[in-house]
């Protein structure tokens, strides 16, 4: 019988679009702060441009939307039963060992049985699985294990004929070091793709301490001996951190999400999205530990303006 992954684990935060039908990325928007726990999403959002209400003290914000035409109910999110579904482990149709679309095509009856009526499914983009696929080095190809682009638009077409959404999940506080713009930014200082990632030039000493639970020496920044600096990575050292104060970088996400919103998926799962704000001085922040590190790093400078654009440049 085919299981979901663990959800998230509890008090955990994450941040979700979602919008109202296939094909209708600039005709319905909501976001959504979404408190991820071992129980599913707890959500907050209305139809008014106005702060709506605070989970664990962060202000919930909505985008007003123009529905008009639609014909579609926009907050299908609010009643939904929501399946959190890993990829990897969740239907082999080929005996490879390793789950695949094909797969989940062949089980969606399975799903509609249940009552599900929304579909979280786990990174499916190319990845050399350092971190089960949150390590991301193409945002806009699948990983071959799983199918190819063909089978993801049966996926999405089998999933809306039984009247289910999918909710992809995305990954942008980090990609992997394998993605084409990291690899040109660590070749050179003067790489056009430097400023996509935080780098601390080493003839400027040890960087600022910043804890990083995912690496064995406790330590958020790894030395590149190729320009000698280090770079900054919150998850692990094969995952560096995308700079969000680069508009270039956050122009080259909206472009990756309006190219599956263009394909008719109805909504993100935004991964580790409250880290993505960082001051770029780094100012001093001693005592961190693995009990503080992620209030420390939670819900930095221009979150929220980060938020607003994204609506604006994807959805409106």
């Amino acid at each position: 019988m085919p299981q979901s992954y663990q959800a998230s684990p509890a008090g955990s935060v994450g941040f979700s679009y979602v919008h109202s039908s296939a094909g209708a990325r600039r005709g319905a928007a909501c976001l959504v702060l979404a408190l991820l726990g071992a129980l599913g999403l707890l959500t907050a959002c209305s139809s008014g441009s106005k702060p709506e209400a605070t989970i664990d003290g962060t202000l919930t914000t909505t985008i007003a939307a123009d529905t008009a035409g639609l014909g579609k109910k926009t907050d299908w999110w609010k009643e939904t039963v929501v399946y959190q579904l890993y990829p990897r482990s969740f239907q082999d149709s080929n005996g490879d060992g390793v789950g695949d679309l094909k797969g989940i095509i062949s089980r969606l009856d399975y799903l509609k049985s249940l009552g599900v009526g929304s579909v979280w499914l786990n990174p499916i983009y190319t990845s050399p699985n350092d971190d089960n696929g949150y390590d991301i080095s193409d945002y806009r190809q699948i990983q071959p294990e799983f199918g190819t682009m063909a089978d993801f638009d049966a996926l999405l077409k089998g999933m809306h004929q039984r009247g289910i959404k999918l909710v992809m999940d995305v990954v942008v506080n980090h990609s992997s070091d394998e993605h084409p713009w990291f690899k040109a930014a660590r070749a050179s200082r003067t790489s056009p793709y430097r400023d996509y990632y935080y780098w601390w030039p080493a003839e400027k000493g040890t960087p600022p301490a910043r804890y990083s639970t995912f690496d064995v020496k406790k330590n958020a920044w790894q030395y590149d001996s190729t320009t000698k600096s280090y770079y900054l990575h919150y998850f692990s050292k094969k995952q560096p951190d995308l700079n969000w104060n680069n508009p270039k970088l956050r122009q080259e996400v909206y472009s990756m999400m309006r190219f599956w919103a263009d394909k008719g998926i109805d909504g993100f799962r935004m991964d580790a999205f409250q880290f993505v704000a960082k001051d770029p001085s780094f100012p001093p922040m001693p005592g961190l530990t693995e009990q503080n590190y992620t209030n420390a790093y939670n819900h930095g400078p221009h979150l929220h303006d980060y938020l607003k654009e994204m609506n604006q440049e994807v959805f409106s």
